[in-house]
């Protein structure tokens, strides 16, 4: 059970929440999460995600700008069951996962364009807690992220 929607949301604080233009899907066993924000950017390595989800991350979402890159998957069992280990509330991905079976089953919130069956390379290149910006919306670090099957959004201030 949720305790939010993204329409509600988005009808009590029209002023304050940026709304992700359309094309993710969800690919989790959550379907609604939040938190506060920590950024990823990279393209087609996702070697800081791994650092990332191998933190302590209760309460946070990952956001991933990976370019949205429909070749290579950012996020795969093994780093999604990290994330649960390590407590984060979900996983945006702009971009590809894969084991998607695998990710369904557990609990965690997980957002991506699609799905692609090829890892990606391991060079350590990216950046970590700079803005991203993609599908219309600036995420800074340290805003708020929610999402839930109707959409995604961001705020600066934490809403609920």
């Amino acid at each position: 059970m949720t305790d939010f929607t993204t329409p509600d949301l988005c009808d009590e604080f029209p002023e304050q929440v940026s709304v992700v233009d359309p094309g993710f899907s969800n690919f989790g066993g959550v379907d609604a999460f939040h938190g506060q924000v920590v950024t990823v950017k990279c393209f087609e390595d996702n070697s800081l995600v791994r650092e990332w989800v191998n933190q302590p991350g209760e309460g946070l979402v990952l956001v991933v700008d990976g370019g949205g890159s429909m070749r290579r998957a950012m996020l795969g069992d093994q780093l999604a069951e990290s994330a649960v280990a390590n407590g984060w509330a979900g996983i945006i991905i702009y971009g590809c996962i894969r084991d998607v079976d695998i990710i369904a089953g557990l609990p965690l919130g997980v957002q991506a364009l699609g799905s692609h069956p090829m890892k990606t390379d391991k060079k350590g290149i990216g950046e970590s807690n700079v803005p991203v910006t993609f599908r219309g919306v600036r995420f800074a670090p340290e805003g708020y992220v929610y999402a839930d099957n109707n959409g995604i959004l961001f705020s600066q201030e934490r809403l609920i």
